[in-house]
């Protein structure tokens, strides 16, 4: 809670839609808010409504003329996957950033009312933290956030041996990390990886269009072999003095190289010489192999709490990929043509959210 935020909390709260004369307004709150993330960010309504489509309902609590609280929410329609509200699609870290309870509850309280008065199947909020303890939960998905040291020597001196050896072995490969001024090659890594696990790809106009939306906010970082070769990159996201590398892709040669282990070195120790005191892995879903290969670089599991009201449905979504009814179509998107599925996983899953 902030400081000024203690004296208030009597005040009554009100709760309306922001609108773009909120923006900057938004922004200032989120970027001051210990409980809002990157994905809290007022542009994010824009990719939702502009990139994918999607109806949104963004939020504020005011008390005595001053925001103290957001909620993004954004409305996902489809007869494939169902119909939700969610805070937010797209994002690891979501739901409300308020300064005090009777806010979040304000906001919570609205969200509800929104999601029935939409017929939605269910309200989803995607907390870092419990608030709702009779709440449906997933359990699922853990985060990976690890304090950098200012000294670029002591964070690798701070991954554990096996996974140091792994890293020395991406640099005696030779393998060279640049940062692109495009998304050209990182497209084509991420495509081709995503395709391999029979998952659709996000569009190229989306990738590039959170180049555009946040600046230098967001960066992209390849490796190559020495002979040019590309083998593994990354698009990674800034807020406040974290770094979250979010978006990858590898070819299949990474593996051999170390061209991973590398790729999240050279970005470590970039994070590290601009100053940036977070390293934030992002969520992965327990017992996979990314959970694991991040618990090698010494990151300890925190869970996360993604609480549900259910209106038109008994239990709790499943649409990833660890759902075994999707199995089969997982199978068949890895049989077909790249360039096919490259033009239709965008309008799939732009549905998953």
């Amino acid at each position: 809670m902030r400081p000024e935020a203690e004296f208030m909390t009597a005040a009554s709260v009100s709760v309306r839609a922001a609108t773009d004369a909120d923006r900057a307004n938004w922004n200032a709150f989120v970027e001051a808010s210990p409980a809002a993330s990157f994905f809290h960010l007022f542009e994010w309504r824009d990719i939702m409504r502009d990139v994918f489509g999607h109806r949104t309902h963004y939020l504020l609590a005011e008390q005595a003329g001053r925001i103290c609280g957001v909620l993004p929410l954004a409305q996902v329609k489809s007869r494939l996957f169902g119909h939700s509200l969610v805070s937010l699609p797209f994002g690891v870290y979501g739901g409300v950033a308020a300064d005090f309870e009777s806010a979040a509850l304000a906001l919570e309280t609205e969200a509800q009312r929104i999601a029935q008065s939409l017929g939605v199947d269910h309200l989803e909020f995607r907390n870092v933290t419990a608030r709702h303890a009779d709440w449906p939960t997933e359990d699922l998905y853990v985060t990976f956030r690890k304090e950098l040291s200012p000294d670029v020597e002591a964070n690798m001196n701070a991954i554990p041996r096996k996974q140091r050896a792994m890293v020395r072995k991406g640099i005696k490969n030779g393998l060279v990390a640049k940062f692109d001024a495009d998304n050209a090659r990182f497209f084509e890594l991420y495509s081709d990886n995503v395709h391999r696990h029979g998952t659709p790809a996000m569009s190229r106009r989306y990738f590039d269009t959170l180049r555009a939306t946040f600046g230098e906010r967001c960066s992209v970082m390849t490796v190559e072999g020495p002979d040019g070769a590309l083998l593994s990159s990354v698009m990674s996201f800034y807020f406040r003095d974290e770094i979250l590398p979010y978006y990858a892709g590898d070819a299949e040669a990474a593996r051999d190289l170390a061209a991973n282990d590398f790729k999240y070195w050279e970005l470590m120790r970039h994070a590290c010489e601009r100053g940036i005191r977070v390293f934030d892995y992002g969520r992965s879903k327990q017992g996979t192999g990314s959970y694991s290969f991040k618990k090698n670089w010494g990151f300890e599991p925190t869970p996360l709490h993604y609480e549900y009201c259910l209106y038109k449905r008994d239990s709790l979504p499943r649409n990833n990929p660890s759902n075994p009814k999707y199995k089969l179509m997982i199978e068949v998107w890895r049989r077909m043509p790249r360039s096919f599925a490259n033009t239709l996983g965008p309008l799939i899953v732009r549905n998953l959210g």
